[in-house]
């Protein structure tokens, strides 16, 4: 910058007295104009320069930090990775203590049809497998099955008629046929009961028995009658 100065000083000088006023003023304007584009020039080029070294120091710093990571997983020093836990498995539901074996697999009475007359009480089905013990009385009926035939009624289906109805506890109350059946026990035993005409008709499971659900029980019942 000094040396155009110069330059255009010394110009000016020799010129002055051989060229117009005019003329050496725009030899000045002109000789500042060219300063100035110098001097834009360079203020350009330096920013251009600060931007290349910044855009050189981080992308080093990126190339680093990227072989640092190539360089910690190859060592095997990055945290292993975890795998997920298999899921656990709930365990099978228990049946609850209300709700009879019958319901898990446990075998159930099947009734078939009756073709033996009991007298009084007569029902048109009996429970598959189970016989009337003979003599039978007028207003009771005792069924057995073969292999379990002993003295111990508790044993047995027993099948009473009479004119008033037994007090049963936990009681279950179910209407169908025109008929109100009530199942509930009796000292221990399940037990089922249903007015048919003037008679009451009580019919006492074995004891602790499971196999007969409510709507079997409901069934056999309503099939029967007293004459």
């Amino acid at each position: 910058m000094d040396d155009v100065k110069r330059l255009l000083e010394g110009f000016a000088d020799r010129a002055a007295e051989a060229l117009p006023e005019t003329d050496i003023e725009a030899d000045v304007t002109r000789g500042r104009r060219a300063l100035r584009r110098v001097k834009r020039r360079r203020r350009v080029t330096g920013v251009l320069c600060v931007a290349a070294v910044s855009a050189l120091a981080l992308a080093v710093g990126n190339q680093v930090k990227w072989w640092g990571n190539a360089s910690e997983v190859a060592g095997g020093t990055s945290e292993p990775e975890k795998t997920a836990a298999p899921p656990t498995t709930a365990p099978a539901a228990k049946p609850s203590t209300g709700e009879t074996m019958s319901m898990f697999g446990a075998s159930v009475v099947e009734l078939v049809a009756n073709k033996q007359p009991w007298n009084t009480i007569d029902c048109t089905l009996t429970p598959k497998g189970w016989t009337a013990e003979t003599p039978i009385a007028a207003n009771r009926v005792v069924l057995s099955q073969p292999k379990t035939r002993t003295a111990d009624s508790a044993a047995k289906v027993v099948l009473q008629a009479a004119p008033q109805a037994r007090s049963l506890s936990a009681v279950r109350v179910a209407d169908g046929n025109g008929k109100t059946f009530h199942i509930g026990t009796l000292d221990g035993r399940p037990t089922g009961q249903v007015k048919l005409t003037d008679q009451w008709l009580l019919v006492e499971l074995p004891t602790g028995s499971v196999d007969w659900p409510d709507d079997v029980l409901r069934r056999f019942m309503d099939s029967c009658t007293v004459n």
